[in-house]
């Protein structure tokens, strides 16, 4: 399915390939709330990097989020690259050079209709700070970290599969 996305302020628009449309997951971790979150989570897709096309390139910035090892109090720079739109701020999507293909924007940012999922994979709940209200729907899956299952396997397991 094709994706096309841009940032508020309209100086970035993008357009993608995913086999992955639907907006599977909702992540709680303090990274993605204060750098994408809206509900106290955020939302990624997965999409082929090989047919990212920007317009607007000059506005675009990225960061490099610092993470905190809760089981030792270490630091240190991720390796995924959180892009965003210079201009206004909006968070565009997650690279990680050790996935080389794969690209993840954000489901705030896509402005293509996605389909609704059947069910939704909550995760990284051991950051979840309380005033946020985890809305589990009956199938929904919940994770105090990572699930084991992709997104990919989740799509496939569901029979979600796009072209």
């Amino acid at each position: 399915m094709q994706l096309k996305g841009s940032c508020h302020c309209g100086a970035v628009s993008f357009s993608l390939e995913s086999p992955h449309p639907y907006p599977y997951q909702r992540c709680y971790c303090s990274i993605c709330r204060k750098t994408d979150g809206g509900g106290g989570y955020a939302i990624n897709l997965s999409g082929d990097n090989e047919t990212l096309k920007v317009k607007g390139r000059e506005h675009i910035r990225v960061y490099h989020a610092k993470i905190r090892n809760p089981e030792d109090k270490r630091t240190h720079t991720s390796n995924a690259e959180r892009s965003f739109c210079g201009e206004c701020g909006s968070g565009l999507w997650l690279y990680d050079s050790r996935w080389p293909k794969l690209i993840h924007p954000f489901a705030a940012v896509i402005d293509t209709p996605l389909p609704a999922a059947p069910e939704t994979t909550h995760l990284m709940l051991e950051f979840k700070p309380d005033w946020v209200q985890v809305e589990k729907g009956a199938k929904d899956q919940v994770f105090d970290r990572y699930p084991e299952e992709s997104i990919a396997d989740w799509h496939k397991r569901l029979g979600l599969m796009s072209t």
